[in-house]
């Protein structure tokens, strides 16, 4: 196909896929999975490769996405039914007040997202939303939203997060300048984001029907008889008779980022060696969140006096939930995989990188046009990085410009998240949003930070000497 035809597909097919979520009201599973296969078939992609094209991506998604989805739904329901969700969402209105809980999420958003990536971060501080959504009377997106968005900017812009640092090999920046100046452009940012994006938070958003009843789950399983809410009971009665302490949260939080931190430390900083390989080996996603598991059933569970029979039961229950956002972000991987491999892509970059625009501007949107066609911030990032990388080492830029030409791309790789992102549907299924409300306010919130990260960008490319 041309360039043009595969640019016209690639628009086609994200229109047809909204059409049929919002219009049809086809399941967006579904639908991804439909939209997938009719882009393969268009762009010319053999059949005897099609199953391969979408399972095999779908399978690779999956394979990162639901063990951690997994473990940390696992984690999110010991601490809620445990009472420590609402011990930390009593805290944290008795401390900021209830109108600023929302900031106070942020602020721990981006401390936890700078060495977490996106998707687990936003799954390790759900609980404190569901907490707070129980606590308030509000719905989980007020929460759960600002505090995606605060972690996708961070993921964007700063190491180690992957697309930040294969950018950064691309284009022979080192770690340390991307962090100077990235970590304090992503810090105003942060706050800036919240300030001017309250009015879209401030629309009313509903909340669906399984997460809601994650939400009231604590609340009705003190009331619950039969047997299937009696492991939930009973783990809510070991919480009561010794309360949880506020300590005990913020350590099961954090130990799986320190874990994180401290493997990723040791890989860089390390010798070879039996404690690097431990470490490293622990600060594995799936593998701190797996300790997280078992520290989490021994302290709010087996070390209050339950069986581990119930606690595992508790544990376990909390899996069906996470079906289906397994499978939609799975689709979601499969359809962005089938853009990335039809070439549209490479066919926006060849006509964008002819167009004659100034380079930071050219970075910028090149980033944000195939994130938008292809979805996920690391492969538009590392596609522009592709694309750009030999004209700009044409240009013996210096260290701290070339770093700005890496936050202009990051800009660009975290904006319009929407249907064919996995992190659009991680965050709109945990926070119980339709695609609807999901695209009037998370793809434009991410909208809004790209804008302003790109507008710090040109500041400083502005008034940094060369």
């Amino acid at each position: 196909m041309t360039p043009l035809a595969l640019i016209l597909v690639g628009i086609g097919s994200i229109a047809v896929l909204l059409l049929l979520i919002l219009w049809l009201r086809l399941h967006p599973f579904v639908a991804l999975l439909i939209v997938a296969v009719g882009v393969a078939l268009l762009t010319g992609m053999p059949v005897t490769k099609l199953a391969d094209a979408v399972q095999g991506s779908m399978g690779r998604t999956m394979g990162h996405i639901a063990i951690i989805v997994a473990l940390g739904a696992m984690i999110g329901r010991m601490i809620d039914l445990s009472g420590g969700a609402a011990v930390v969402a009593q805290g944290l209105v008795r401390r900021v007040g209830a109108a600023h809980v929302p900031l106070a999420l942020v602020i721990s958003a981006f401390g936890v997202g700078i060495p977490v990536f996106f998707e687990v971060g936003v799954i390790m501080l759900m609980p404190l939303v569901y907490g707070m959504a129980r606590q308030t009377g509000r719905p989980p997106a007020v929460f759960g939203i600002p505090m995606a968005v605060t972690m996708l900017t961070v993921h964007a812009l700063l190491p180690p997060h992957p697309g930040a640092v294969a950018v950064a090999a691309a284009l022979g920046v080192g770690a340390g300048h991307m962090l100077l100046l990235g970590l304090p452009l992503a810090a105003v940012v942060t706050v800036l984001t919240y300030v001017l994006t309250r009015p879209i938070m401030a629309q009313p958003f509903g909340c669906a029907p399984d997460i809601r009843a994650v939400v009231d789950e604590a609340r009705d399983a003190a009331r619950g008889h039969g047997a299937a809410d009696e492991p939930a009971r009973l783990f809510m009665q070991a919480g009561q008779k010794r309360p949880v302490g506020m300590g005990e949260i913020v350590a099961v939080i954090a130990v799986p980022v320190m874990l994180m931190v401290a493997g990723t430390l040791a890989g860089e900083l390390m010798p070879p060696g039996r404690l690097r390989s431990v470490l490293v080996f622990a600060g594995i996603p799936f593998v701190a969140l797996g300790l997280d598991v078992m520290l989490c059933a021994w302290l709010l569970g087996l070390r209050r006096g339950l069986a581990l029979a119930t606690v595992s039961e508790v544990v376990v229950a909390a899996l069906p939930g996470t079906a289906i956002i397994i499978l939609i972000t799975g689709a979601g991987g499969a359809f962005a995989q089938v853009l990335v491999g039809s070439g549209v892509g490479d066919a926006l970059g060849g006509l964008l990188a002819a167009s004659g625009l100034p380079l930071l501007v050219l970075a910028f949107v090149l980033t944000m046009i195939l994130r938008v066609a292809q979805g996920p911030t690391t492969v538009a990032l590392m596609t522009t990085a592709g694309i750009l990388g030999p004209m700009i080492g044409r240009l013996h830029l210096d260290q701290t410009h070339l770093t700005l030409v890496a936050l202009a791309m990051g800009a660009g790789g975290m904006a319009l998240s929407h249907v064919n992102d996995a992190g659009f549907w991680i965050v709109t299924r945990m926070c119980g949003v339709s695609v609807r409300e999901g695209l009037r306010s998370w793809s434009i919130m991410t909208l809004v930070a790209a804008l302003l990260v790109f507008a710090g960008v040109a500041t400083m490319w502005a008034v940094l000497p060369a």
